[in-house]
């Protein structure tokens, strides 16, 4: 089975990012798509990052009864923080069966010379690119790549997080359960 690593913080999950996910399963060759939660990026700074279980819980939520979409703790029981050439290895070892790509964003190849190892990557995996707003595709470093003509959507975890500081709607930017269980439990607002 051919499987997309979508690689996140997610925190929290939002329409683009299940828009990005389901265009990929749905026009490319790719038959699901792994939401890969990462409990530490090692480009990102951690505070005001929610707890990885409930991150992991609001992707569950937000994926209830799809097929193709799926939510990966993988990186729950590896070293943090994570690199992505760490987790490949693993997830290999783990389902020789499937064959592994990675779907990422303009913004995240544009700086793939910055992972640790990215050679062993770009030499084992195809890579599926969606445009960000600000960041050209260019292909680099031999990579193969699939582009993907997804739509082009303003969304960030950031924004969404901003909005609940400030008690404002986030309707429409994550879906409904998702902004239920945060809502529930008064995530992101301190």
């Amino acid at each position: 089975m051919k499987v997309g690593l979508y690689f996140g913080s997610f925190n929290p999950v939002h329409i683009g990012h299940l828009i990005i996910a389901n265009f990929a399963v749905s026009s490319t060759d790719l038959n699901q798509v792994w939401f890969v939660v990462s409990p530490q990026n090692p480009f990102k700074n951690s505070s005001g990052l929610l707890n990885k279980y409930h991150r992991l819980h609001l992707i569950k939520s937000a994926l209830d009864g799809e097929n193709n979409l799926k939510a990966c703790s993988v990186e729950f029981n590896l070293p943090t923080p994570s690199y992505t050439v760490d987790t490949l290895s693993y997830l290999k070892d783990q389902f020789p069966q499937h064959e592994f790509s990675l779907l990422v964003g303009s913004d995240g190849f544009k700086n793939l010379d910055k992972w640790k190892n990215y050679e062993v990557i770009l030499k084992n995996h195809i890579f599926y690119v969606y445009k960000r707003c600000g960041f050209d595709i260019e292909k680099k470093h031999g990579a193969t790549i699939h582009i993907l003509d997804a739509p082009l959507l303003q969304i960030s975890s950031t924004l969404i997080r901003e909005f609940i500081r400030n008690r404002k709607s986030i309707r429409f930017y994550v879906p409904d359960i998702v902004k239920e269980e945060i809502e529930k439990w008064g995530y992101y607002r301190t």
